[in-house]
């Protein structure tokens, strides 16, 4: 559209074309990453801000017993290529339609469109990491697939726009981020295994 306006003359229409050309390269940017990954350490899974971490009981989650969940909440400036938080296998894949609530608000956790991807670590432990479309984001890109053996760092999906990715962590895990932090997906250590 950019170059199409270039070429009709229409100078106004082209330099918005143009802005939003630079913003979507940007936007869909994919630096390369290569995570150092310490021993029961999990790494963060998405770029962005911590919304905060909970303990949650054995109904509140999808781990079915006592769970650590951690929000990390994209902003549109953020990178949003999600990667697989620690090695393992993925056990399971739930996609979920729903709502599209801000991601920054506790409701987009239970309402809004996501995806579940559940994974067995090498040590037997179960995380889940769930992808969250935000307001303006309308599509989850998930890249593996159930049964597949994953690497930690390894980029394993996409959402669009302005989202949220929750982990939820087993019991005896400790977190290693706070309310606030900003975290990058692969780089930072989210917090550990138990």
């Amino acid at each position: 559209m950019t170059l199409l306006f270039l070429f009709l003359g229409l100078v106004p229409l082209t330099i918005v074309a143009g802005a939003f050309t630079l913003f979507v390269l940007y936007f869909f940017r994919d630096p390369d990453r290569k995570a150092e990954v310490q021993e029961k350490a999990v790494l963060t899974p998405a770029d962005g801000r911590v919304l905060g971490a909970w303990t949650l009981g054995s109904g509140e989650n999808p781990l079915g017993t006592r769970a650590l969940k951690v929000s990390v909440f994209m902003s549109l400036f953020n990178v949003h290529v999600n990667r697989i938080p620690v090695g393992g296998r993925i056990a399971k894949i739930i996609y979920r339609p729903g709502a599209f609530f801000s991601a920054n608000l506790d409701k987009a956790s239970e309402k809004n469109e996501q995806n579940a991807i559940f994974l067995e670590t090498q040590g037997g432990r179960q995380i889940v990491f769930v992808q969250i479309a935000g307001l303006i984001a309308r599509r989850i890109a998930c890249w593996v697939r159930e049964g597949e053996e994953v690497k930690a760092g390894q980029r394993f999906g996409l959402i669009r726009f302005g989202s949220r990715v929750d982990v939820y962590l087993p019991e005896g895990s400790r977190v290693a981020v706070r309310p606030g932090h900003n975290v990058k997906a692969g780089k930072t250590i989210l917090g550990y295994l138990p």
